[in-house]
């Protein structure tokens, strides 16, 4: 046991594509028309993205025991009705549902309903914006440099999917791109052979 794992190549499209279970199995099996649903899923609610107090959460109830247990929270008990008792019901009246869930959570900040969740055990994430994704620490270690030793500018740029042995060797830093021009006397001279007075 080193540490250092294995390497695992991954497509992106099969990767993309594995996400599709649902919608291909119907389409290539059953021939039914798959349309988008944007955040929200096909067959389960509330499964959706909801803006709160001072951010976007992202909220996942699967089941009706689970839809029980957030209807019990007390920011949740109005919703506490017949009709939305069974998925099928919230299903056909996911549109009024989510405007209700919206209502409610946008008085709530996305740490405290993480915590009420977390604390029943419902599906739910903190949206991140940049600046977030930025400050994450498993991320800000990954990010790549890049800087120009004739302005001084330095770039941050995403991490790749892949840390390669060139990258950890320079300690994610990559060499600025040439400007126009820049090294035509050395390609001319040292490696084409042209006198430096030709040029």
């Amino acid at each position: 046991k080193t540490g250092q794992g294995s390497r695992i190549d991954i497509s992106m499209l099969e990767s993309a594509t594995s996400w599709l279970t649902v919608a291909i199995t119907l389409t290539a099996t059953f021939n039914q028309k798959i349309t988008r649903h944007g955040n929200t899923h096909e067959f389960f609610a509330p499964v959706s993205v909801f803006k709160t107090k001072n951010g976007y959460v992202y909220i996942a109830v699967g089941n009706d025991r689970q839809w029980k247990a957030m209807v019990n929270l007390p920011p949740f008990q109005s919703l506490d009705k017949p009709e939305y008792e069974k998925n099928d019901g919230r299903i056909n009246n996911v549109v009024n549902l989510n405007q209700s869930i919206s209502e409610i959570v946008s008085a709530i900040t996305s740490e405290e309903l993480i915590e009420l969740f977390n604390q029943i055990g419902l599906p739910i994430s903190k949206i991140h914006g940049i600046p977030e994704v930025l400050e994450d620490p498993l991320i800000k270690r990954r990010l790549l440099k890049s800087r120009d030793s004739k302005s001084g500018l330095e770039l941050t740029l995403a991490p790749p999917p892949f840390v390669t042995s060139f990258l950890k060797a320079s300690d994610n830093s990559l060499p600025f791109p040439p400007r126009f021009g820049e090294h035509n006397s050395e390609i001319y001279s040292t490696v084409l052979g042209y006198p430096e007075n030709d040029l």
